[in-house]
């Protein structure tokens, strides 16, 4: 089954696109396709791109949480881009963490944020 989020690739990079709130079996669709993808792609770095969500439910934070789990598992980092104001204040209120979900403003950050993770560990290994 396909999820309602596409993704696309951008260099090294895996960009799922949530427009708007996914149902609970399309976040998990996206979940299993965002792990495949990293490996069968090779891909550095996953970001998440939720601008166009208004609203946040826990089924969604813990999803997008173990996500990004998983992907570290495989190798790769993720990076959630574009949390509303109004959003982040919500899950604040109810007490919905992303623990070990780095987070940016905006897809050009979230790519800036990556690049430099990559630049750091490229230098560790020297």
């Amino acid at each position: 089954m396909a999820s309602s989020v596409p993704i696309f690739r951008q260099r090294d990079y895996l960009i799922a696109m949530a427009q708007a709130l996914p149902s609970d079996e399309d976040l998990t669709v996206l979940r299993d396709r965002l792990v495949e993808e990293v490996g069968r792609q090779r891909a550095q770095g996953v970001i998440i791109d939720v601008t166009g969500l208004d609203v946040m439910d826990s089924f969604s934070a813990r999803t997008l949480r173990d996500l990004a789990q998983m992907v570290r598992m495989r190798g790769a980092e993720t990076v959630m881009v574009g949390i509303q104001p109004e959003v982040a204040f919500s899950m604040v209120q109810l007490g919905l963490r992303l623990e070990g979900v780095s987070t940016a403003l905006d897809l050009e950050d979230g790519i800036a944020y990556l690049d430099g993770k990559r630049r750091l560990q490229k230098s560790s290994v020297k």
